[in-house]
């Protein structure tokens, strides 16, 4: 549990720039983070295909509609399609562009969460898959 804790706290974002206002999205580096989900999801497999989530990140259409809709709103013109969730940078950057839009303190473990259980994750629902990628992160 110590251990847990510890890792967890590494992984927590300095807050300085939150307080100002800042965004730290950019600041904060989420790769420990996506590389775990990336192992759980598809054991780095970018062609892998459940259902119609589908990547290494195990994208799914509506998640592509939400990280259009952030665009949009935010007045950016890129979009992103359906067949960008096989391309391993492309769904990073869409892991990060939901992660600035619904996780603006950086919290790790809402991030993960989040991932499996949308916005609105239950913590119940989504302990199972919060544990697994823990593990991978180690």
């Amino acid at each position: 549990m110590v251990c847990l804790s510890l890792s967890i706290l590494t992984l927590m974002p300095l807050q300085a720039g939150a307080a100002n206002g800042n965004d730290n999205s950019e600041q904060f580096d989420w790769t420990p983070v996506m590389e775990a989900i990336i192992l759980v999801e598809s054991e780095g497999n970018p062609n892998a295909v459940s259902g119609n989530s589908v990547g290494v990140m195990q994208i799914t259409p509506i998640l592509v509609r939400e990280c259009n809709n952030i665009l949009k709103a935010r007045r950016i013109d890129k979009r992103y399609t359906l067949a960008d969730r096989y391309n391993v940078e492309k769904s990073k950057e869409m892991f990060l562009l939901i992660q600035s839009e619904h996780n603006k303190q950086n919290d790790v473990e809402r991030a993960i969460r989040m991932w499996n259980g949308g916005p609105r994750y239950s913590n119940r629902a989504t302990n199972g898959y919060y544990q697994k990628v823990l593990r991978r992160m180690r």
